[in-house]
């Protein structure tokens, strides 16, 4: 009798969670669902309030500034300086909206004038003249080069490179990389052999890393794109190329209705 009342616990059936590791479960599952939807959400955020604060609200000011001096001049309608605040109201989502689309647009033109000769000229001899400042010597340097290397396109530099593996350190033990010049130089005239420079990615800002000066016949392409390559550096390994085709497939075969002849075989 005793021996039936007190039989230990079956290892092979599964044990029953409680209501705090139940909820902890999924609150982590869900919050793994939402967050990368709610993150891309504050970044946009973050940018429509970023325009609008530096560049947009500064705009809207000059436009009422400029309607009010056009209707004094008789080129329109004269209004009120009430009348016009009313219509471009710092509060009103359209005045925010407006603004934030006009500052996109200057940015763009900005770019497309420091893109050619003469504008890129011109804004040298801006710089230039910042740096004299003393204050604004000391911080801009360091300002820029942070900017230049969050938003250089480099996209150009590796679209036409080859992805490859070397061995930096040790054997059997691989880096993955991009061959950033394939043409055929050698480091001196006693060493016969072809050399290649390899870029090799840090994780997880691929954009900054080493480079590497490798024998050409050491020097493995790997069936990948860049693309690839630079989702597998950022993942930290997480996402392998193989992985997310596979993800690709299995997503696209779930939105995918099944045929009624496939659905018979299931069952």
């Amino acid at each position: 009798m005793t021996a039936q009342l007190f039989q230990p616990p079956d290892p092979d059936k599964p044990r029953r969670l409680g209501f705090a590791q139940d909820f902890r479960r999924f609150f982590v599952r869900g919050l793994a669902a939402i967050a990368p939807t709610l993150v891309t959400i504050w970044l946009l955020l973050w940018v429509w309030d970023f325009l609008w604060a530096n560049i947009g609200r500064q705009i809207i000011i000059f436009i009422r500034q400029a309607w009010f001096a056009a209707g004094n001049r008789g080129w329109i309608a004269p209004q009120t300086p009430q009348y016009i605040l009313y219509h471009l109201d710092d509060s009103s989502f359209g005045t925010r909206a407006l603004g934030v689309l006009l500052s996109v647009i200057l940015i763009y033109f900005i770019g497309v004038f420091v893109g050619n000769l003469i504008g890129r000229t011109a804004w040298l001899l801006v710089e230039r003249a910042l740096l004299r400042i003393p204050l604004v010597r000391a911080i801009y340097p360091a300002v820029k080069q942070i900017t230049d290397f969050v938003l250089a396109d480099r996209s150009r530099q590796f679209q036409a490179s080859r992805v490859v593996a070397v061995q930096p350190h040790e054997q059997n033990i691989w880096s993955i990389g991009l061959v950033t010049n394939s043409g055929q130089w050698r480091l001196s005239e006693a060493d016969p052999e072809d050399m290649v420079t390899v870029f090799i990615p840090s994780t997880p800002t691929s954009f900054s890393g080493y480079v590497l000066v490798v024998p050409r016949k050491r020097v493995v392409e790997l069936p990948m794109t860049v693309e690839e390559a630079f989702r597998l550096l950022v993942s930290g390994g997480v996402i392998a190329p193989n992985q997310e085709k596979m993800l690709g497939q299995e997503m696209s075969a779930t939105l995918t209705p099944a045929a009624p002849d496939a659905v018979g075989s299931r069952r």
